[in-house]
């Protein structure tokens, strides 16, 4: 473990005895993602240890979940992952529902999959163009954000808002699609779909980029495992479980009927959908790329879920009902329910003493375990991978310190 007593409000203590120097990164730094702060051992430019440091953004998120109803504390979910807020919104209104033993019709269902696999689009967007920002490349950037504005669009068309919804609630979603809404969401997915090709042109298989994260931070499956990795962390890896096919059956049952493949990449092999098959890629399997590429092919069967949505969707006549109370009441019990949100299993607990308000309110963030493996991660690499390692975790600070 680092000394503590070397560190103070400098950042940077040299060690004359070791030829050690101990570095502050953070917590204001463009390449942790975050207030995150990061303690890190380096001999020359090698790193020997890092630790990371969270607790500078917390909120206290649970313990205002404490003092409010369950449908009151939806805009406090927003502000997790505020880069998949839709998906935040949808962990919490599934937990609350299957405590009231509350199952939604198949129309809301196949509303809330279109609107939370656009949030996962609009989050990898945003997690490609930024980790290209980590390696010193701005273009992908300004391409993401682009496409980005394009379903910031169509959420401020049925909720009103661009960042924080607070739209999909217990019991329903705060209004229907408004008319026409479909129509303009196929026109983006036309728009969409074939210039992805551009993003795999400009990281991908880019050659700087293959290099700054071939054979760099691998994560075997075993310790994936161990640090309760979930996400494109965990696929990146070799392990194959996604929670849309694996999880819960009261959250599973919203993609019934879908036809989707889970990404997993695998040592040696292509996947289908891989661009550029010509191009060789000498990684191993569990390396900063790997956890990138999976991502890249998630918003291809993101698209094909939100393609197969808008017919079942229209397929039903009856409108969708309407949300439940401010003050429902909650009966006697707990319950947990994880959901797959774009960087991983979400999971939010709720205790309840048959009052509106809940006794105890938890939530588990798949940040919080993806970023716990970066001391393995980055015992031994130079100083200059560590953003390369870190971006490839796509974490969120908000999601940590709730």
């Amino acid at each position: 473990m680092l000394d503590p007593t070397l560190i103070n409000n400098k950042n940077i203590e040299y060690d004359a005895q070791t030829n050690e120097m101990l570095i502050n990164m953070g917590p204001q730094h463009p390449s942790t993602h975050g207030v995150l702060r990061l303690i890190i051992r380096t001999d020359g430019e090698i790193v020997s240890e890092i630790q990371p440091h969270i607790g500078y953004l917390h909120r206290c998120a649970e313990k205002i979940g404490e003092h409010l109803s369950a449908r009151q504390w939806i805009p406090y979910t927003d502000r997790m992952d505020y880069l998949a807020a839709m998906n935040m919104n949808l962990g919490w209104s599934l937990t609350v529902e299957k405590l009231l033993d509350h199952q939604v019709s198949k129309k809301l269902q196949h509303l809330r999959l279109m609107i939370c696999e656009l949030g996962r689009i609009a989050s990898h967007l945003v997690g490609m163009g930024a980790y290209g920002l980590d390696l010193g490349t701005a273009s992908p950037f300004f391409y993401a954000i682009r496409e980005r504005e394009k379903i910031l669009d169509l959420f401020e068309k049925a909720c009103g808002a661009r960042l924080t919804f607070s739209y999909i609630t217990p019991g329903g979603v705060m209004a229907d699609i408004p008319e026409g809404w479909i129509d303009e969401c196929k026109a983006f997915l036309d728009y969409f779909e074939p210039i992805i090709k551009q993003y795999h042109t400009l990281l991908t298989t880019n050659a700087i980029f293959l290099k700054r994260t071939c054979n760099l931070g691998i994560l075997s499956k075993e310790k994936a495992i161990d640090y309760g990795c979930s996400g494109a962390v965990l696929r990146g890896s070799g392990i194959d479980y996604d929670l849309r096919r694996d999880g819960d059956p009261f959250y599973t049952e919203m993609y019934d009927g879908y036809d989707f493949e889970v990404i997993v990449e695998k040592e040696g092999d292509y996947p289908k959908d891989y661009p550029y098959p010509d191009v060789p890629r000498e990684a191993q399997l569990g390396d900063c790329w790997h956890r990138f590429y999976v991502r890249m092919l998630e918003v291809i069967q993101s698209i094909k879920l939100i393609r197969q949505s808008f017919e079942k969707y229209q397929s039903i006549p009856e409108p969708i009902e309407k949300p439940l109370k401010l003050q429902q009441k909650l009966p006697k019990g707990e319950i947990y329910l994880e959901t797959e949100a774009p960087r991983g299993q979400m999971g939010f607990g709720l205790f309840s003493e048959g009052d509106p308000i809940p006794w105890k309110v938890r939530a588990r963030s798949s940040c919080f375990c993806n970023l716990s493996v970066l001391p393995e991660l980055c015992r031994g690499v130079y100083l200059a991978d560590i953003p390369s390692i870190v971006g490839s975790l796509d974490i969120m600070m908000g999601e940590i310190d709730r």
